[in-house]
């Protein structure tokens, strides 16, 4: 074996394939295994499986549903959302890259976001939005004193 091949196994972990339930494994990064999360005795009869793989699909369609008519609604409508992205996760490997790829998104831009630079430019910029604020309620006062808009008498 040569230094390269070497170098290749410590930057990329060795990818298994579990033998009883096909789904992929990586054994050094710590991750959660990628594919179905269903019980053994589901996972052991393909119709069983096919039935339960069905079954979260609509249950998670639902929730994302629901959490899409949250948009224009009230409520959360985005936490509602990630909830059945979460709820297929625990069957389909493409929910499961999806929420690891939208984890790290967030990560990196709450640590973008604590950048003492981008701290201090977000203060200044909220400050002086403050200032501009209180120059229109100021010049608004002014002009028609303590009046509501719809109560004022011509």
């Amino acid at each position: 074996m040569n230094a390269e091949s070497d170098e290749r196994e410590k930057v990329a972990p060795p990818v298994t394939t579990a033998p009883a339930t096909g789904d992929v494994t990586e054994e050094v990064t710590g991750e959660p295994t990628l594919g179905s999360r269903a019980p053994d005795f589901i996972k052991a009869r393909r119709t069983l499986h096919v039935s339960w793989q069905v079954g979260v699909f609509v249950v998670g369609l639902a929730v994302v549903a629901a959490g899409a008519a949250m948009l224009v609604l009230p409520g959360p409508g985005w936490v509602v959302i990630f909830g059945g992205m979460a709820i297929w996760a625990t069957e389909f490997v493409w929910a499961q890259l999806v929420l690891r790829w939208t984890k790290r998104k967030v990560t990196e831009a709450a640590q973008r976001a604590l950048d003492p630079k981008v701290r201090r430019r977000n203060i200044i910029l909220t400050t002086v939005g403050l200032v501009i604020m209180a120059a229109l309620v100021g010049v608004y006062l002014w002009t028609y004193g303590f009046a509501l808009p719809w109560n004022l008498a011509k």
